[in-house]
């Protein structure tokens, strides 16, 4: 009798969230007592807006939303899609070219499935979100890694695209505000980065989730609006998820060409059909109203961002850029590796962050999760009590590093 293997190798290879896995580590321990101060999950703390949630509640009780729908979203909840992107990034698209999804990482995953085939390369800036490189691999594509560091304020430039740029490069990735780092990429930077893919026939897969999420004057303008041209071989992904606070709505979005729309939904319509209805009433409800929650959460934003980059700043060995976007911070750690902490020597930003909730309660995701070694992400989506109290303690335990 033939042995299969248990776990498919495709499946198998998938390596866990890190920022999840951070995230229901940190809980754990507070649910077992550890006053543990979690910096690992990428969502605002504030509830979902009010009258987004009476909405919801009231479609509860419509009959229609307890049936089947459209796989590719509701009607109405397309056209607001279409009113917003317009409204917002001065991008003119129709029903036809918006598919909406099960959140924003079902969004990624259709992306990279409908237009990436075996052994196509992706270009992939790197600090990057972790989920990426896991779906263009199961897509069967190859992330290529372009690294910008901190002295470059981790954004990548056309020269360096071009370096990496093979016959076998198919997309870019292009995140701005950018997770992990809150970095932005400048008008300029984004038109000369959407000419460069314009010239060479590249795809460009934009995640625009952190569109709203901006500070100190930064902008980040849709790449197909800079670039008109580059528009056929534009998809852009975006969700309510951190504009509004709706993390587990679950309701994302890709707008793209229409032919490449319609594969994701016939894909779609496989996998997992029409998003929860009572959510996209909800989303609907969202975008239809004006940016008033999201300019209030970014006030707080906008104080902690400050804080949180002065206080790690104070750490020697620590540089923390400041952000200009999202709300997260990425500093290096670079000048800690090596060094002993508490009887401990780390080499790596994965056993640093491991000493640091071992040590200090403070649970941080580390750069590995998001290409190299060296850094560590924080978001700062929390309280402003819970923030001071856990930077001071990084503060107090990594100026023992000696």
């Amino acid at each position: 009798m033939t042995e299969f293997p248990r776990i498919s190798k495709r499946i198998g290879a998938i390596a866990e969230s890190a920022t999840l896995a951070v995230d229901a580590k940190a809980k754990a321990l507070k649910a077992a007592g550890r006053p543990v101060v979690g910096f690992g999950a990428g969502e605002p703390d504030f509830p979902t807006p009010s009258y987004i949630v009476d909405v919801a509640a009231e479609a509860c009780r419509v009959p229609a939303n307890h049936r089947y729908t459209p796989a590719a979203g509701l009607p109405e909840l397309k056209d607001a899609i279409v009113a917003k992107t317009k409204r917002d990034s001065g991008y003119e698209i129709d029903a036809s070219q918006v598919l909406v999804t099960n959140g924003g990482k079902q969004a990624v995953y259709q992306a990279f499935a409908t237009i990436v085939d075996p052994g196509d390369e992706v270009l992939l800036p790197a600090p990057y979100w972790t989920t990426y490189p896991e779906a263009i691999a199961l897509a069967g594509g190859v992330p290529v890694e372009v690294v910008a560091d901190e002295t470059q304020n981790y954004l990548v430039s056309v020269e360096q695209l071009e370096a990496a740029r093979t016959p076998k490069s198919k997309v870019l990735l292009f995140c701005s505000p950018s997770n992990p780092t809150g970095s932005v990429y400048s008008a300029e930077q984004v038109k000369a980065i959407g000419e460069w893919a314009l010239a060479h026939g590249i795809w460009v897969i934009a995640d625009e989730i952190y569109e709203h999420l901006l500070y100190d004057g930064a902008t980040a303008p849709s790449m197909p609006v800079v670039v008109p041209g580059l528009a056929d071989r534009t998809i852009i992904l975006n969700g309510v998820a951190k504009t509004y606070a709706m993390t587990g709505w679950r309701v994302g979005w890709m707008i793209g060409p229409k032919d490449v729309i319609k594969a994701a939904t016939n894909l779609q319509s496989h996998l997992s059909s029409n998003v929860n209805n009572v959510a996209q009433r909800a989303a609907i409800a969202a975008l239809n109203g004006d940016l008033t929650a999201v300019d209030e959460m970014k006030v707080a934003f906008d104080r902690r961002r400050k804080l949180m980059v002065s206080m790690l700043n104070e750490i020697p060995g620590v540089v923390c850029p400041t952000p200009q976007g999202a709300f997260y911070v990425y500093p290096s750690v670079k000048g800690l590796l090596g060094k002993e902490i508490r009887g401990k020597v780390c080499n790596t930003s994965a056993e640093l962050a491991a000493v640091i909730l071992d040590e200090a309660e403070v649970a941080v995701v580390p750069g590995e999760a998001f290409g190299p070694s060296g850094y560590i992400r924080l978001s700062y989506a929390l309280g402003d009590e819970d923030l001071i109290e856990g930077v001071t303690r990084l503060q107090k335990l990594l100026s023992e590093a000696k």
